[in-house]
């Protein structure tokens, strides 16, 4: 895999034999990781079409641009992940978008929970948004994945659990303090004794904020049909947590 990747917002036409990268891009590409003509360079859009070019020239600081060699696409990873995330405060959600690229996740939901303490009116909540959108076009470039999660505006927890991505997933798992939450390799090996021994193709984890979610919103979740897991004896982080979740899952779900 190439060292440089840059993110296509705007994918090339189909014949397109150059990709003219904008100014966010050609800084990046450019100023900070010193590529030069003739490197090679992988463009993503985000969706797992990939383009393998080479830097063909620089023009100005504002453009430079790519030269296509081949284009690929790459299969999605074979569990679907979902994450529904209590809005922590300071900049932990953005750390939490991070990982959860990394992991492959493809939708990530920060819900407005009763103990979140960051409480985003529409003009602050636009511009976090588009604040975790970019860092996830980073981890992305970094990790190498294709495809990019959706991240979705901050919502109420109600919200989530009725989207129908989200309570379409084969599992619904939502991590629990509380007495009887089953560990995680139980509640697999329950499911995939009851379909012939295959893993799950689509997952969803909803995870709180500091101060864990209120017994009211566990209780609205297990009666959406979420399970309740625990992630171990000992007390996480929020983001440890999310991270510690999506990758068992991860791992447990990949050949």
């Amino acid at each position: 895999m190439p060292d440089f990747r840059v993110h296509l917002a705007t994918p090339p036409a189909p014949d397109a034999t150059e990709i003219l990268l904008p100014t966010a891009e050609t800084h990046h590409l450019v100023n900070v990781n010193r590529a030069r003509p003739g490197d090679p360079v992988l463009a993503f859009d985000g969706r797992g079409a990939e383009w393998s070019c080479r830097l063909d020239r620089v023009e100005g600081k504002k453009s430079a641009a790519l030269r296509i060699d081949s284009v690929a696409t790459r299969p999605p990873l074979p569990c679907a992940l979902m994450l529904g995330q209590g809005l922590p405060k300071g900049g932990v959600m953005d750390d939490i978008v991070r990982q959860a690229t990394e992991i492959g996740a493809v939708l990530i939901a920060p819900l407005a929970t009763t103990r979140s303490e960051v409480h985003l009116d529409a003009d602050r909540a636009d511009k976090k948004l588009e604040k975790w959108r970019v860092a996830a076009v980073e981890a992305a470039k970094q990790c190498g994945n294709p495809f990019l999660p959706e991240i979705s505006p901050p919502g109420p927890l109600a919200t989530f659990l009725a989207a129908p991505a989200v309570a379409a997933a084969e599992l619904k798992l939502v991590a629990s303090l509380h007495p009887g939450a089953k560990p995680l390799r139980a509640v697999l090996a329950d499911f995939r004794a009851a379909r012939g021994g295959r893993a799950p193709r689509s997952a969803a984890w909803l995870i709180g904020p500091e101060g864990d979610l209120t017994a009211e919103e566990v209780a609205a979740a297990l009666a959406a049909g979420w399970t309740p897991v625990t992630l171990g004896p000992l007390v996480l982080r929020c983001d440890t947590a999310a991270a510690y979740a999506l990758a068992a899952l991860r791992c447990e779900t990949t050949d």
